[in-house]
């Protein structure tokens, strides 16, 4: 499932250090703008106990966890949306993304250039959102001068609706709001609004990246981050790239989990981002165990038993019969799964079994 999650930032501001936490995929981290211009592409592994907990009790030959995609996308400037910088390019390698990373500078280091001189996350959001807005309002712009007159004239419909939707994303953009603020009344205007492909309406998770005091409680820069975005239906993540550049270079498990402990950190930053773009991407996971491997699924939530067969081969959607279900608490209490099915743990489900994030599932097809 190749969704794909973009982290996005202004110049110098942690992006590429990052994302080489992240990913194999070595970007060039250098004090410069515009070190990265091609978008760097991560196939990222998610981190999941489950599965370890899972192989302890099956004993399989392998353990296949899931990914999730990260793209590093190079450093937006003020007039990106006018072409200026790359920002043709960067606005492009945005908008084929899912999701986005918006990562902020909220840590003081002299030895590290600012493009505008100073440390201000707040301003340099609001850089990066009025650019992205710009481009959303130019496109709505376009579209309303193609469907207004049938809207307002004539009896279609869905020119209607469209127009009327058109109408309220331009209104918040013109106030400088994002277009994941505005309130869709009905999955029909839900539908029309994803054909539209807005920068701003995509979901987006603000990564704060601080120094090292300020891995665990944040700091100032943080809490003026958390009250800008309060009405804007998006998340927030505390990173210290820092530490997480010294976490990567550790070679064993236990080293790394030795320097967290002094850190006073119960897991490393890399994992909850992983963790938090999963999330962003509306992705969840069913998870299958069995001699040969204990493996991890990705489902888009809310997906139907036939749609997660379908995940592992289009005959098993094809041809579905039933899934077997065992919930991941089940078979961690019973041990197995034919101790779960003597305990009427194992349920039986039919096509409108809407799958649960950590189920395990056996798929009945017939081809």
């Amino acid at each position: 499932m190749a969704l794909q999650c973009g982290i996005v930032g202004l110049p110098n501001v942690g992006k590429s250090t990052l994302f080489n936490c992240l990913s194999n995929a070595k970007a060039q981290a250098a004090n410069f703008p515009f070190c990265t211009i091609e978008p760097n592409v991560g196939v990222i592994t998610v981190p999941d106990e489950r599965l370890t907990k899972l192989a302890e009790l099956v004993n399989p030959q392998r353990i296949v966890p899931t990914t999730v995609e990260i793209v590093d996308i190079a450093g937006l400037v003020k007039g990106a949306s006018k072409g200026e910088g790359l920002g043709n390019k960067f606005l492009a390698n945005i908008r084929e993304t899912d999701a986005i990373l918006h990562v902020l500078r909220c840590f003081d280091d002299e030895n590290v250039t600012h493009v505008d001189g100073s440390v201000n996350p707040v301003r340099d959001k609001e850089i990066i959102d009025y650019e992205l807005q710009l481009k959303d309002l130019e496109s709505v712009d376009a579209r309303i001068s193609k469907v207004q007159k049938q809207a307002q004239t004539g009896g279609d419909k869905q020119a209607k609706l469209a127009y009327d939707v058109l109408v309220r994303y331009k209104e918040a953009l013109e106030q400088g709001k994002p277009a994941r603020t505005v309130k869709l009344e009905n999955k029909e205007d839900e539908k029309f609004a994803r054909e539209l492909f807005l920068l701003t309406n995509k979901p987006v998770l603000y990564v704060c990246n601080v120094d090292e005091t300020s891995a665990i409680a944040g700091n100032k820069y943080v809490e003026m981050v958390r009250g800008a975005i309060k009405d804007e239906n998006a998340e927030l993540l505390i990173v210290a790239a820092k530490i997480e550049s010294e976490i990567a270079e550790f070679e064993t498990y236990e080293e790394r989990e030795m320097f967290l402990s002094e850190l006073g950190l119960e897991e490393s930053g890399v994992n909850r981002l992983i963790k938090a773009a999963y999330r962003l991407l509306n992705l969840e996971t069913f998870l299958t165990a069995g001699v040969q491997e204990v493996r991890a699924w990705t489902y888009l939530k809310g997906s139907k038993a036939p749609q997660c067969a379908g995940v592992i081969h289009t005959d098993f959607e094809k041809g579905f019969i039933r899934a077997e279900v065992i919930k991941y608490e089940d078979y961690i209490k019973y041990k197995s799964e034919s101790a779960c099915k003597d305990a009427g743990k194992m349920n039986i489900e039919g096509k409108e079994y809407v799958v649960q994030d950590g189920d395990i599932m056996h798929f009945r097809f017939n081809v």
